[in-house]
Formats: C-alpha cells, structure tokens, sequence
C-alpha cells in the first residue's frame, strides 16, 4: 500500500543521518558526505507537537530504530526563542545541519541567523518570505499549501453538482491564524469551489481552532444546535474534521453532510472507512521527513538538492530566485476510492 510503500523508502535516507547529528561529522574528499559511525543521533526541532507531527517521528523511529539511529525531536512549543536556543546549541556542538519545522514563518530569518554557516533545513512550513530560501545554506522541503484546500474543494463542487446544487453554506474550521497552511488551506478550498461553479457562503464566521481536535469539538458544537442552515463543513486539518465529527455525534446530529479534512491521518482514514469523513489530502509525512534527511545531505556534499529524492516529488519550477533550493513532496486526495492505499 502507498503509505507502507513510502515509509520503507526512509530507511536509506535515514542510513546516512549520522552526518547530521553533530560532533565531528564531516564532507569527505570524494565530495560524499562522511560520518562518524558512533554518532546515531539526528536532531529535529518542531514549532509544536500535534498529530500530524506525531506521525512524521512515529514513521522516523519505526524505520530508523532498527538501523540503530535515533530521532532527538526537540519540541519548542510555540516558542520562538526556544527554537533558536535549540538550533545554536546544535550548531554550538558540531552539527553541520539542521532540520526545523519554524514556528513563526514570518520569522524565519532569526533562525537562518541562528544556523550561521551551517546548514538549514525547513520542513513541512515554509518562510512566508521564500526568498528567503535562495540563501545558499537554506532550503525547503515539504507540500504546495496552494494545491491542499483546493482538492478539498474540487471533491465538495463534483460532490454538489452531482446533487444538482451550485449554491452552498459551509462551516470553516481554522488552524492557526497567521500560520500559511491556515490562510492558503483556507483560501484555497474556497478558490476551487468558485474556478468550478459553485457559489459558497459562510453559514458562520469560521471558528478557529488551532489543528485541536478537543478544540474544534467544543467549537463547532453549538453551532450545529443552533439552527443555522449548512451544507459542508471544511476543515484545515483531520484533527478539527475529527472533532466536527465527535461534535456532531455528541449533538445527535446526522451526518448526511460531507466533512472534508487534510493530512490524512490514521484516524482521518480510519473516518473515512467509516463513512464520517467524506475526504481528506493525503501529506506525505515520511516523504517530508525522508526528503529533508537527504537533502540535508545533499546540501553538505555539495550535491543537487533532490539527487536521490525523484521518487519523493518534484522542485520547484517557478523560476524564482529560491526555486533550486525548494523540493515540492505532493499533496494527494484520499476519498474512499483509495483510501485503502493510504492505510
């Protein structure tokens, strides 16, 4: 299956982690990068942990463990300052990259500050300002945001024109504002109704629930109960889907309705089976995880960004000034077609 598929392609990225651990890790002659075999630590500093991110470091330490390495997470939460405390101290020990999930993407530049010569690597959230990646020491490797709200919306306008309506309500359940996957998952499902016909209104300013499944759940709750007519409820994420699903259940509410999510969780699909979840857009967590590995590697030898990574994705082809050191993992949508590929 897809997803069992991609995470066995870790193990080779992951065999080559030492150079980045720290402490002596080094470029041999050849041009390769080259590690000392005692150092089996690989450093990853994350904005915060939620479930997403917990099935990246699930699917790293079930095909790195084996190998003998281990994945350090360190986790800021949602602090800034620790996020840099965490990339100097890293640096301050030998390593010659790092691999960060930011938790301020517009503040991105203090952390590219922070790695001084080293390597740095974004996974997963990108610099609001790109340009920022054409430093010669930065790169980017994660999902499109532009394209993950937009396969949202292109099921639900097939979904409604199939029912012969081009006129919908919905209720929009919000990550994190001012975070990009927030604005572009939300702009981007709205954009693909509107390029297919379909006339979408809000049935309620959207609730914002921070990716939170407990939060979601107790947002969106009284807005079922309260009389307010609507055709769909579009989440930036399978958590909040998840929670919109528990809310509707707890209010007696029927789900006869589509309730659309993103990032394919275990549980996201395990919904989808059940018939609670009627899509969701499938982001590569070990593809992100595999592809900043390599590229990190990539990166201290000298190499191509994406030399090995062909099977992950595809560069960036914008044409702008940080396009060679951006690696696009694509989004894919999961309905029950093909959910069975993602489980």
């Amino acid at each position: 299956m897809k997803l069992k598929r991609t995470m066995a392609m870790l193990m080779a990225g992951v065999m080559c982690a030492g150079a980045l651990a720290g402490c002596g890790s080094s470029s041999g002659g050849d041009g390769s990068a080259a590690s000392n075999s005692n150092l089996q630590n690989l450093t990853f500093v994350i904005a915060a942990r939620d479930e997403f991110m917990s099935s990246i470091e699930a699917a790293m330490k079930a095909e790195a463990e084996p190998l003998g390495y281990n994945i350090v997470t360190q986790d800021a939460q949602n602090d800034s300052a620790k996020q840099i405390q965490y990339i100097e101290t890293a640096v301050n020990g030998g390593a010659e990259a790092v691999i960060c999930l930011p938790v301020d993407a517009d503040g991105t530049q203090s952390l590219i500050d922070a790695v001084g010569d080293a390597k740095l690597i974004f996974v997963n959230r990108p610099p609001t300002n790109m340009s920022e990646l054409a430093a010669e020491n930065v790169a980017y490797v994660g999902s499109d945001e532009d394209t993950s709200g937009y396969f949202q919306g292109e099921y639900l306008a097939q979904y409604f024109k199939d029912k012969g309506q081009t006129e919908i309500k919905y209720f929009m359940i919000q990550g994190t504002l001012g975070q990009v996957s927030t604005t572009k998952r939300s702009a981007g499902v709205l954009q693909a109704l509107k390029d297919n016909g379909i006339t979408a209104t809000e049935a309620s300013a959207p609730v914002v629930a921070d990716y939170d499944r407990p939060t979601a759940q107790e947002m969106i709750q009284p807005l079922l109960t309260s009389g307010k007519e609507f055709d769909c409820i579009i989440a930036n994420n399978d958590a909040m889907a998840l929670g919109a699903i528990e809310a509707c259940k707890d209010a007696g509410v029927e789900i006869n309705f589509p309730i659309v999510g993103i990032d394919c969780t275990a549980d996201g699909a395990q919904a989808i089976t059940e018939g609670t979840l009627a899509m969701t857009v499938f982001q590569n967590p070990v593809g992100q995880g595999k592809g900043s590995v390599i590229a990190a590697m990539n990166m201290i030898a000298g190499n191509d960004l994406d030399a090995g990574m062909e099977d992950l994705g595809t560069m960036d082809d914008s044409g702008n000034d940080y396009s060679s050191h951006v690696f696009w993992v694509p989004f894919e949508p999961v309905t029950t077609d093909n959910v069975a590929d993602y489980m």
